[in-house]
């Protein structure tokens, strides 16, 4: 067997481990994800309550629908990833698995790119869902909206989102007891600055310029400009490279920081089964 074979095949076993974590606990599976269509269609039907509220005025709702729809699916696909890669460490814990998992004779790149590789497969399958979903309750239709670079957009979009997950699960490594919650603070800010739910353009100064070294602002304005306008995917090209940009600068940054902070775990006890 090939080095390169035997690191996929090590790197497919996290994958599958995932797999049959989703299997034990598919009961919380299904609660997450009825808490999270529910939540969609909350959030899309803002967009109708805002009709009745500005009656007499002329208010696209099929617009605003679809303008809050398609930042909620893009945020829920991009934080899917974000939490995944940050319970990582969660998930040996829970799992009694911690010690044996970062002590095994494999480079953690190996073992998040298993990791990685599910959260991508699982946000994809998970928003596809609440989208099926919402489509079918407001009767949405994208004949028009160029589907192909809707969905360019997230994949990019994805890489970034890895790298800032694989940097902030250093909280769990590090503090186990409060570690996890600490994790919310980096998809709070990025929730406020990106314009998940309205445009950059009304933030106030200091946080639209912070706007800009956000990747989901970009990923939010090409999905957005794909599946609102059918804009061709050829031109989605300026929404394209500074998230790729910032994807090649956080996936390396991420795993620097957390190689950082696993030596600095174990050589200080801190792998512990339980907080």
């Amino acid at each position: 067997m090939s080095a390169v074979t035997f690191q996929v095949r090590a790197s497919y076993a996290f994958v599958e481990r995932n797999f049959n974590l989703i299997k034990r606990y598919w009961s919380w599976e299904m609660v997450w994800l009825i808490y999270s269509t529910a939540e969609s269609l909350s959030v899309s039907f803002i967009g109708l309550g805002m009709g009745v509220i500005g009656e007499g005025s002329q208010v696209d709702t099929g617009f605003l629908v679809l303008y809050l729809l398609i930042g909620n699916l893009v945020w829920r696909f991009l934080s899917q990833i974000f939490y995944w890669i940050t319970d990582l460490i969660s998930i040996e814990r829970w799992e009694g698995t911690i010690e044996y998992t970062l002590m095994a004779p494999i480079p953690r790149l190996t073992h998040m790119a298993g990791q990685t590789f599910f959260a991508v497969l699982y946000s994809l399958v998970f928003t596809g869902v609440i989208l099926a979903a919402t489509a079918l309750v407001f009767h949405i239709d994208l004949s028009g909206a160029n589907l192909l670079g809707g969905l360019l957009m997230l994949m990019v979009g994805s890489f970034s989102f890895i790298g800032i997950g694989i940097m902030a699960s250093v909280f769990p490594l590090l503090f186990p007891e409060r570690g996890e919650q600490m994790t919310h603070v980096f998809i709070a800010l990025l929730l406020l600055i990106s314009g998940v739910y309205y445009p950059v353009e009304v933030l106030p100064g200091v946080l639209k310029s912070l706007a800009v070294y956000s990747p989901a602002t970009y990923v939010l304005t090409g999905a957005r400009s794909a599946l609102l306008d059918g804009m061709p995917t050829l031109q989605l090209w300026p929404y394209i490279w500074p998230t790729l940009i910032l994807g090649a600068l956080l996936i390396p940054g991420g795993l620097w920081v957390f190689g950082q902070a696993e030596r600095y775990a174990k050589r200080n006890g801190k792998l512990h089964r339980n907080g």
